[in-house]
C-alpha cells in the first residue's frame, strides 16, 4: 500500500511538473481516451479550416491589387504556403514548441523537450526552444504531428500579411528569401515567448504580473507579428510609383477584382471559427461555444462600423473598407475570445472599425506608407488593439491556473489592472523586437539582392516580366 501511495505521488510530482511547462497555448485538462481522439480530430479540423484561409487571403489580396500583378500576387500567396511548411518543419517548430513536454488534451506522454532559458533575479526565463527540430523526436508521437500542423497554419497566416502590403513591387527572389526567415525563425522567436512557455507566458509566475501576456488565438502572435514585420517591410521598399506624387497628392490605384475581395473575406470569416474555437485543442470544451459566438459578433461590428463611418463621411458606402472592417474586428477577438462577454466582444468589433479605418488613412496621408490591402491597418493595429482588449475585458470566467498562475483571467474592468499590464509589456515587445528584426532583414536584403523589381517591371506589370505569364491573357 505504501509502495503504491509512492508511486501516485511521483505521477502526480510530474503531471505538476508538465503542466507549468505547458505552454498557454495548450492549455486543457487531461482528457479521457475518448476525449482524447475527439479533441485530436477537433484540432485537425480546425487546422484544415484556418489551411483554408489561404484561399481567402489571395483572393483579398489579389483583388485589392491591379490586374497585371494578379499572379504575381496569387503566387506569393500560393508559394508562402510550401516555404512555409518546409521552414516550420526544419526548425521554426522547435525553435516555438521545443520546449513543451506535454498536450495534455491531446492525450500525449511527456516527450522530450529543451527551452533554452536564463536565470536572472532567481528566476529562470525560457526564450527560445532547442528540441523536435525537423520533428525528428517526435516521429511517431500524434499529438505533437497534429500540434505542429495546427501551429504551422497560424504561421503561415502570419507569413502570408506582409505579401498584401508589399505587393505590386516586391521582387519574388527577396519574397522567397523572407519566406524561410518568417518561418524559420521570426514568427517562432515571439511564439515561443507567448504560446510555447517563453519569457512572456512567465511574468505572471515570476513577476506577478496577471497570468502572463496572454493570447488565447493569435491577436499579437499571429497578426501583429506579421503586421508589423509587413509595417518593416514597406518601409524599407517604399510606396508603388505614382502612389505619392512630388505636389503632395495622392494617386488612387484601385484594385482590379472588389467582388474576388469580398469572396476572399467570406472565406477568411468561415476560416477564422477554426482559428479561434479550435485554440481550445479540445472538442470537449463546452467554451467554444462562446468563443464561436464571440469571433462572429465582433466581426459584424468591425463591419458595419467601418461601414457607416465611411458611409456618413463620404456619402457611399465603401465596401472595400467594410472588408478591412470584418477582418478588423476578427483579428482584435482573436486573443480574447475565450475570455470576454458577447457584449464586450461587440464593443471591441466596433473600437476596431474605427482602427481600421483611421490606421488606413494616417499610414497614407500622414506617413506616406503605400499598403495596397490596408493589411497594416487589419493585422498590425486591431492586432495590438485586441492583445490590450483581453487585458481590458476579460472578466474573470474562464482560464483558470493559465501560465500556471491560480485563478481565472481577469482583465481591468473586472479588477486586475496587473493583467492589463502584461497585455502592454507584450505588445511593446512585439513593436520593437519584431519590427528591429524585420527592418535588419530586409535592410540587407536591400544592399545584397534587392527587394524591389525594377521601374520597368513595376510600369508594366509584374506578371509578365517578373512571373512570365498574364492572369488575363485575353483581355
Amino acid at each position: 500500500m505504501k509502495r503504491r501511495s509512492t508511486r501516485y505521488l511521483c505521477a502526480a510530482a510530474l503531471v505538476l511538473a508538465a503542466w507549468t511547462a505547458i505552454p498557454p497555448h495548450a492549455f486543457a485538462q487531461a482528457a479521457s481516451p475518448i476525449d482524447e481522439s475527439l479533441n485530436l480530430a477537433w484540432v485537425l479540423i480546425a487546422g484544415f479550416l484556418v489551411m483554408f484561409m489561404q484561399a481567402g487571403f489571395a483572393m483579398v489580396e489579389t483583388g485589392f491589387t491591379r490586374s497585371k500583378n494578379a499572379v504575381n500576387t496569387m503566387a506569393m500567396n500560393l508559394v508562402i504556403y510550401p516555404i512555409g511548411i518546409i521552414g516550420f518543419w526544419l526548425t521554426g517548430y522547435a525553435f516555438m514548441m521545443g520546449g513543451v513536454r506535454a498536450w495534455p488534451a491531446l492525450g500525449a506522454a511527456q516527450i522530450g523537450h529543451t527551452e533554452l532559458s536564463l536565470s536572472v533575479g532567481g528566476h529562470s526565463w525560457g526564450f527560445l526552444g532547442a528540441s523536435k527540430f525537423a520533428l525528428a523526436s517526435v516521429s511517431h508521437d500524434p499529438a505533437s504531428l497534429a500540434m505542429f500542423l495546427f501551429t504551422l497554419v497560424f504561421m503561415d497566416t502570419a507569413a502570408t500579411i506582409p505579401t498584401g502590403a508589399m505587393a505590386e513591387r516586391w521582387k519574388f527572389s527577396a519574397f522567397f528569401i523572407y519566406g524561410l526567415f518568417m518561418s524559420m525563425f521570426l514568427y517562432p522567436l515571439y511564439g515561443n515567448w507567448v504560446w510555447g512557455g517563453g519569457w512572456l507566458s512567465q511574468m505572471g509566475v515570476n513577476l506577478g504580473l496577471g497570468h502572463g501576456h496572454v493570447d488565447f488565438a493569435g491577436s499579437s502572435v499571429v497578426h501583429m507579428t506579421g503586421g508589423v514585420t509587413a509595417l518593416a517591410g514597406v518601409i524599407v521598399l517604399g510606396p508603388r510609383i505614382g502612389k505619392f506624387r512630388r505636389d503632395g497628392a495622392i494617386g488612387a490605384l484601385p484594385g482590379h477584382n472588389l467582388p474576388m475581395a469580398v469572396i476572399g473575406t467570406l472565406i477568411l470569416a468561415f476560416g477564422w471559427f477554426g482559428f479561434n474555437a479550435g485554440s481550445t485543442l479540445a472538442a470537449s470544451d463546452a467554451r467554444i461555444g462562446v468563443i464561436a459566438a464571440n469571433t462572429m459578433l465582433s466581426s459584424a461590428a468591425g463591419a458595419l462600423t467601418a461601414l457607416l463611418y465611411l458611409w456618413q463621411r463620404f456619402k457611399k458606402p465603401d465596401i472595400a473598407m467594410t472588408c478591412n472592417g470584418l477582418l478588423g474586428g476578427l483579428v482584435a477577438i482573436t486573443a480574447p475570445c475565450a475570455f470576454v462577454t458577447p457584449a464586450a466582444a461587440v464593443l471591441i468589433g466596433i473600437v476596431s472599425g474605427f482602427v481600421v479605418v483611421s490606421v488606413v488613412i494616417g499610414l497614407e496621408r500622414i506617413f506616406r506608407i503605400d499598403d495596397p490591402v490596408g493589411a497594416i491597418a487589419v493585422h498590425g493595429g486591431c492586432g495590438l488593439w485586441g492583445a490590450l482588449a483581453l487585458g481590458i475585458f476579460a472578466d474573470g470566467s474562464y482560464g483558470e491556473g493559465w501560465n500556471g498562475v491560480a485563478g481565472p483571467v481577469r482583465g481591468l474592468i473586472a479588477g486586475d489592472g496587473l493583467q492589463f499590464c502584461a497585455q502592454l509589456i507584450g505588445v511593446a515587445v512585439n513593436l520593437v523586437v519584431i519590427f528591429g528584426l524585420a527592418w535588419i532583414f530586409f535592410t540587407i536584403i536591400e544592399r545584397t539582392i534587392g527587394n524591389r523589381v525594377l521601374a520597368e517591371v513595376e510600369w508594366s506589370g509584374l506578371d509578365s516580366l517578373e512571373m512570365g505569364s498574364d492572369a488575363y491573357p485575353n483581355v
